[in-house]
């Protein structure tokens, strides 16, 4: 199927053609995006002249060059440097942890826990002691 070459870049509202994207338009849209994000006219950046060029002449949302990395396998995406296997890092002790890798939690559990045997032990020996009074 053939594409209208001259249909390119052709705007439409409610369904009425307007006419070629201008520069006017551009700078416009460009404006446009700035203030949605909180920006003054003055701070309108090159990213946003290029999004209104993409966005007004019907382009892919996404920057060409973003494409191509979206494009990459998701391995591939991030390689510092290539070809290298890395090294793990070693695993840093916690701050909570005691010296013999135990943590204050489970520390404070079994402190806990002896404690409870204690005074069950004790209520026992109590309790024995009354019944052979």
């Amino acid at each position: 199927m053939n594409k209208n070459p001259l249909k390119q870049g052709l705007l439409t509202e409610n369904s009425l053609g307007i006419g070629t994207v201008s520069r006017k338009m551009v700078r416009e849209r460009a404006i446009e995006l700035a203030r949605l994000d909180e920006r003054s006219v003055q701070e309108v950046s090159k990213s946003d002249w290029e999004q209104a060029k993409r966005e007004l002449a019907g382009e892919p949302d996404i920057d060409p060059k973003q494409a191509e990395l979206e494009s990459a396998p998701e391995s591939e995406r991030w390689d510092p440097i290539p070809g290298s296997a890395g090294n793990k890092a070693p695993i840093a002790a916690s701050e909570d942890e005691a010296e013999e890798g135990r943590s204050d939690n489970e520390l404070l559990v079994e402190e806990g826990m002896a404690a409870a045997e204690l005074d069950q032990m004790s209520k026992a020996t109590q309790a024995a002691k009354k019944r052979n009074l």
